[in-house]
């Protein structure tokens, strides 16, 4: 069981001389990456691993202050005063640090990924949240093209399980979530191929020769668009950006029907803080799939209001036929596009950096100067510059928290 040592503000530096420092240069990396990236996670750890409630939690903002061979530091300050509840004074969560202990200590910071995703798993399944899967899942290819100028659609299937009494059981792949990611083995098709190959030729494939078939990325996430159950089996749709000679790209655009694809791993989006208010969902190609499916599942009386980024206008068209599940407030004579609103930006280049979170910025402030609405949430998914640089400009000019405004990374420009 996780074991928990609370260290505050006056006992900080004794409390983590108790553990080993690992002195990896990269470790200064990691923990900003989850500061920015995972925040949530770490209220969850605090949430799920201390005595802290849920009042006291949602004065709070947090972060890792450093990493351990035996966890990690945890502090915890005071969520900015122009968002704190009225009557929040309770200073005594501000710059306090707890250490949470990993199930086994780690020797080397290639160890860490492990033991969090355990810490995740066990706070998690505390707090009742659907959590990270460490499966291994294989589909049956059927066929693919198409679904905008440079998205391919991968269709799918699964056949279906059977419990006991001979029911048939799609809890193996979600149908109702949205989001949900697979990290796809792309090693398994290259192996393949090379033996298809190896036996046309008749050649004997010896292991020494094994290493040349490995591709430049072993693994690669992709998002579930959607899955339904269909008579005997399960059918998906795996939505593929093409850009460029990418890993990823090159391995779904060389796919065939018939063939099988492997997952490794697979977890859910966070995306119930949209519940309810007025939300913005700012997306580009890679996380184009989720906002669909999102929007197919939409279980808010709002409708959102959608940024688009796409480097093609021919993109554009993604979401032209999407149609939400219900809109309890929309003006079904009035509206248009499925009664949610879609601002398009066409860059007409590879959507990351800087510079593109400030013309998003600026995209959404002058509809806002026109149609003035309140917004409440904010979900997005961009490249990782991106969406550093686009939070804090979020922030500033909607005035939400930073659990109000996910602003999640999908891919990496480098």
């Amino acid at each position: 069981m996780t074991n928990l040592l609370l260290a505050t503000t006056e006992n900080t530096d004794n409390q983590n001389s108790q553990y080993t420092s690992l002195n990896d240069p990269e470790i200064a990396s990691v923990v900003t990456h989850i500061n920015e990236e995972h925040l949530d996670e770490l209220l969850g750890f605090l949430s799920a691993f201390t005595s802290l409630s849920t009042t006291e939690l949602d004065l709070v903002d947090a972060q890792i202050t450093d990493i351990y061979a035996e966890g990690i530091a945890i502090q915890t300050f005071l969520k900015s005063s122009e968002i704190q509840p009225a009557g929040a004074h309770n200073t005594s969560l501000d710059d306090q640090t707890f250490f949470i202990a990993f199930a086994a200590p780690i020797s080397q910071l290639d160890d860490l990924q492990a033991q969090y995703i355990l810490l995740k798993q066990r706070a998690d399944k505390k707090l009742g949240k659907k959590t990270i899967k460490l499966t291994k899942q294989v589909f049956d290819v059927q066929s693919s093209y198409r679904a905008s100028k440079n998205m391919l659609r991968l269709e799918l299937s699964m056949s279906s399980l059977s419990d006991v009494k001979g029911a048939k059981n799609s809890t193996s792949v979600p149908t109702n979530e949205a989001g949900y990611a697979y990290l796809f083995d792309l090693e398994h098709n290259a192996m393949t191929n090379a033996l298809i190959t190896d036996s046309t030729d008749g050649n004997k494939f010896d292991d020494s020769e094994k290493g040349n078939v490995h591709p430049a990325r072993p693994h690669c996430y992709y998002t579930l668009r959607k899955a339904w159950q269909a008579d005997d089996e399960i059918r998906a749709w795996v939505d593929v950006f093409l850009h460029g000679d990418t890993p990823g790209g090159n391995w779904a655009a060389a796919l065939q029907a018939g063939e099988t694809v492997v997952t490794k791993r697979e977890f859910p989006e966070k995306v119930e803080h949209l519940r309810d208010g007025q939300a913005v969902l700012i997306v580009d190609e890679t996380s184009m799939p989720t906002a669909a499916r999102l929007l197919e599942l939409w279980n808010n009386p709002t409708p959102p209001l959608v940024i688009c980024v796409t480097q093609d206008a021919g993109d554009q068209s993604y979401l032209d036929t999407v149609k939400m599940r219900s809109c309890l407030n929309c003006d079904t004579e009035n509206s248009s596009n499925n009664y949610f609103t879609v601002l398009p930006i066409v860059t007409n280049q590879p959507n990351s950096g800087a510079d593109l979170a400030t013309l998003i910025d600026r995209k959404l402030g002058d509809y806002l100067t026109n149609n003035p609405l309140q917004i409440d949430k904010v979900w997005g998914a961009l490249e990782a510059n991106t969406a550093k640089a686009l939070r804090p400009l979020l922030k500033d000019r909607l005035e939400l928290s930073r659990t109000d405004v996910v602003v999640k990374v999908y891919w990496r420009h480098d």
